[in-house]
């Protein structure tokens, strides 16, 4: 499929049918004022309110509107991948439905993409209302992701994304993988990823969908992510070599306690205490256990990886025909 449209608003939601009216009036506004060619897809992640009612009603006032409704919560992702699916705009714009992003960012967002030839343009809110309950942990979080990732952007988290077309249709977003979506484009080779300074606005309606438990998911899936992008391919090369330095580790130390062993014993003639009295022995041998575990665990991986029915799926950039 290709894309018919100038630009794509893809907006997951949950429970927000109060701010749903405002914020589509909004876009419509903003659409129109700039003449672009648009759609906006709203995606209802099993919500437990009249958010899908919401947006049959608003489709009778706004063709441009699609709608999908969950039959119940998967999470942000699920809702971002379906819509990234769905939708045909050459600029594919993401933000959330709860009125604290604001549409009057999208024309500039569209022209990153569109006239300067970006990939990516991820928001950046410099100025937060947020209490400090969500503002701390983010801000671990944006550090985290930057030294793993080496992408430097300050707000990964921001919902307030513009894509290129081929870049939404080129990744698959699950999980909690919505916080990484930059990291997920790099991996898929679209590496001119900036950021924008965008309003951040009070929210107007509901309460936020933050806890404690998304920071920590979120951290786990970042090292996921990490491990993945960089040894899907070739898991051998850490496992094993994890494993062929612990195996050498615990090897050199039963060589060595060996040695000094034999030494005392037959040279030195002296009473050497046993072996196994030794808390050496038992460090090697433990190192020696685990790397042959890791070595184990890397060709295991590696046969795995070598049957996955994507091991051979590579991201092309463009071609010439014969």
């Amino acid at each position: 499929m290709e894309a018919t449209l100038d630009i794509s608003v893809v907006v997951p939601l949950y429970n927000e049918e109060e701010s749903l009216p405002e914020l589509m009036a909004w876009i419509h506004r903003v659409m129109q004022a700039e003449g672009l060619n648009y759609e906006v897809i709203m995606v209802d992640d099993g919500s437990k309110d009249s958010s899908w009612k919401t947006i049959q009603h608003l489709q009778s006032q706004y063709p441009s509107l699609r709608g999908f409704s969950f039959r119940r919560n998967y999470g942000k992702s699920a809702a971002l991948n379906v819509g990234f699916e769905a939708c045909r705009g050459q600029v594919v714009v993401t933000m959330d439905a709860d009125l604290q992003d604001s549409p009057d960012e999208l024309p500039a967002l569209y022209s990153k993409i569109k006239n300067e030839g970006f990939d990516l343009i991820s928001g950046w809110k410099k100025k937060r209302y947020d209490p400090l309950s969500k503002t701390i942990p983010t801000k671990v979080f944006n550090w985290a992701t930057r030294k793993l990732s080496g992408i430097h952007l300050h707000d990964f988290n921001c919902g307030l994304k513009a894509y290129r077309y081929e870049v939404v249709k080129s990744i698959e977003v699950y999980g909690e993988m919505h916080r990484y979506i930059p990291v997920l484009a790099k991996w898929a080779g679209f590496t001119n990823i900036a950021e924008q300074v965008v309003q951040h606005q009070a929210r107007k309606y509901g309460t936020t969908k933050f806890g404690l438990e998304r920071f920590i998911n979120g951290f786990l899936d970042l090292l996921s992510i990490t491990f993945v992008s960089r040894f899907s391919k070739k898991p051998m090369h850490f496992f094993g070599l994890l494993g062929l330095v612990m195996f050498t580790l615990g090897g050199f130390l039963a060589l060595w306690l060996v040695s000094e062993k034999l030494v005392a014993t037959y040279i030195l003639d002296q009473r050497a205490p046993l072996v196994t009295q030794n808390a050496l022995f038992y460090i090697g041998l433990l190192s020696m256990i685990l790397g042959t575990q890791f070595f184990l665990a890397g060709f295991i991986a590696e046969l795995v990886s070598r049957n996955a029915p994507d091991r051979n799926r590579y991201h092309i950039k463009d071609q010439t025909d014969v």
